[in-house]
């Protein structure tokens, strides 16, 4: 294992630079907009665009990495990322910056897809469940650094999209100079969305919701802080703490899951995340330990939406097919990513910066109410029939992560399992 895991070191030093890079851009640039003044809507605009850009991305990309290899492919990628966060400061047009953070969004889907496909390829029966637990320490480590960093824009010499620029580039270096021979990249099968839906209604919408969710705390809670009179090293402190929160609540939540009838579980902890967005948005502008707590509860739940809903729709498939149901679950997340930010930032605008929390609080209680029904009303699964829970981040994750998932079949298995009671023209 340690072994494997070595052999990986330059793949997970890309990893580590290329998401502090993004989780870096993403909230000076949030804040870079507030501070010029545009208006929550058009800050919710510009960084959704993100979203669009990473789905599609994750869609055609992989054309761009057959053609001209992984390495390559890497490097233009992030080059071109490298190029876009460079421009920020030299035009300031709302509509380049869209444009802007779409071309980043499509890059960082092609930057992802060869880092996650070189991991999982490496991967064995044994060594994929810790490889993948590797894959989750150290993004979400990363992004972490990546707000801290945020901090040190508040000296005018510290020029912080060069260092956003500095750290995609660092991202090339690990993987140019790596010895060990490039995967290919293979198109994997997807379940569509009424398939999911039969299969668990709760589920796919909790995939949504967290994608809406996730989204519209990264996008919009750097405006949401600096419109509450907080300074740059708070807020970075703030987002920082938020994502670290994140981590720590994936654990006991999968534990939670893993005891307890997975519908009641996401019940509960919607419920739960509904009363700390009640706390932020009532407490947080006068009490800042409100604010730390109820973006805890929010925040760390939301992240916990989409690993939660994922198990649960393998539990109620008969003849298991991952693959598709993870696939099929990771593009509901990413639309709900393209949804978030701008109706997150729509709310701040009719009701000022708690709007965030209130938006978020709301789209959990509403399935919360959505969930429980459902368990009043339908028969559970037995506890002991259910899958094992798996924590994976979907924030940034395309289908070629999806072999490290310890549920998929044998790695050495030449055909994939036969999916019942779906019909041909609901798999893509």
């Amino acid at each position: 294992m340690r072994q494997v895991v070595a052999s990986l070191t330059a793949m997970f030093a890309s990893l580590a630079f290329y998401v502090a890079g993004t989780a870096l851009l993403t909230t000076a640039l949030a804040l870079q907009l507030s501070d010029l003044h545009y208006s929550s809507g058009v800050v919710g605009l510009i960084m959704v665009c993100h979203s669009i850009g990473f789905v599609v991305g994750s869609r055609f990309s992989t054309k761009v990495i057959r053609q001209v290899g992984q390495v390559r492919s890497f490097s233009a990628f992030a080059a071109l990322g490298c190029a876009a966060a460079l421009v920020h400061p030299m035009y300031i047009d709302a509509w380049l910056w869209a444009l802007l953070r779409g071309l980043v969004g499509f890059c960082a889907a092609g930057l992802i897809m060869v880092l996650e496909s070189w991991i999982s390829a490496r991967a064995t029966n044994a060594s994929r469940g810790a490889l993948l637990g590797v894959y989750q320490v150290v993004y979400f480590f990363a992004a972490a650094i990546g707000q801290y960093l945020v901090a040190f824009g508040a000296s005018a010499a510290f020029p912080i999209f060069s260092v956003v620029a500095i750290l995609l580039v660092l991202s090339i270096v690990p993987m140019a100079l790596t010895r060990a021979e490039a995967p290919p990249i293979s198109a994997g099968s997807r379940l569509g969305f009424a398939a999911l839906y039969r299969l668990s209604p709760s589920g796919l919408l909790g995939g949504v919701a967290g994608g809406v969710i996730v989204s519209s705390f990264l996008a919009m809670g750097p405006v949401y802080a600096t419109q509450s009179g907080m300074s740059l090293v708070d807020v970075s402190h703030f987002m920082t703490f938020a994502v670290i929160a994140t981590m720590l609540l994936q654990w006991p939540v999968g534990h939670l899951s893993d005891h307890f009838d997975r519908r009641w579980t996401l019940a509960v902890i919607s419920a739960v995340a509904t009363a700390g967005a009640i706390l932020a948005a009532v407490m947080g502008a006068d009490a800042p330990w409100s604010l730390y707590v109820g973006t805890a509860v929010l925040f760390g739940l939301a992240g916990c939406l989409y690993p939660v809903s994922l198990a649960m729709l393998n539990d109620y498939m008969e003849a298991r097919d991952p693959v598709g149901i993870s696939a099929g679950l990771l593009l509901a997340y990413g639309l709900g990513t393209c949804i978030g930010p701008l109706a997150a930032a729509q709310t701040m605008q009719w009701l000022g910066p708690a709007g965030l929390f209130f938006f978020m609080g709301g789209l959990f209680a509403v399935y919360t109410l959505f969930v429980a029904a459902r368990g009043a009303t339908t028969e559970s699964l037995p506890v002991a029939e259910q899958t094992r829970y798996v924590t994976i981040n979907a924030a940034q994750a395309v289908p070629a992560l999806l072999d490290l998932d310890p549920r998929m079949p044998d790695l050495d298995t030449e055909t994939g399992p036969v999916v019942e009671g779906v019909a041909a023209s609901e798999r893509e």
